[in-house]
């Protein structure tokens, strides 16, 4: 073992698993082609994610992503940083609780910021982990259009 090997593993052993403030931010867009194919694999048949022309007859822009779209994305974000290993602290996710409200569409090829914040942690002893309270956020142009909360279990994972 070398110096370096004994000071990450006193680093994760003395590492916090979740920090109150703790962020989580992507951004991407999506196409008019990713807000079809999403849509069509969770059998979402609704003419506003496939249909320019369905989609401005329901008085829209443009096509929207589905919801779920949105949420999946948020979902996975939190799961794949909550999970991560980077930093030298092994860690496991489990969900335990999402809900999302959507308050404004979001339209092919605008970009959309996901983002996430630790609101609060509480260590549970019974499940051996971390339970962090988290605030999410899809916005356009700094404009919610999609508002989260979550609950998830941090746990130490086995190296």
């Amino acid at each position: 073992m070398t110096d370096f090997d004994s000071i990450v593993r006193e680093d994760a052993s003395t590492a916090s698993l979740v920090d109150v403030g703790e962020r989580i931010a992507h951004a991407t867009r999506y196409s008019r082609e990713d807000i079809a194919r999403f849509a069509l694999l969770t059998q979402d048949r609704n003419p506003v994610h496939h249909d320019r022309e369905a989609a401005r007859s329901a008085g829209l822009a443009d096509v929207i992503a589905s919801g779920q779209h949105t949420s999946a994305l948020m979902s996975g974000l939190a799961a794949t940083h909550f999970s991560r290993r980077d930093d030298g602290v092994p860690r496991e996710m489990l969900c335990l609780n999402f809900n999302f409200a959507y308050k404004a569409p979001i339209f092919a090829g605008h970009e959309v910021v996901l983002e996430w914040r630790v609101a609060s942690t509480e260590w549970n002893e019974s499940l051996g982990g971390v339970i962090a309270q988290l605030e999410g956020t899809a916005a356009v142009a700094d404009v919610p259009a999609v508002i989260a909360r979550g609950t998830v279990l941090v746990r130490r994972a086995a190296r």
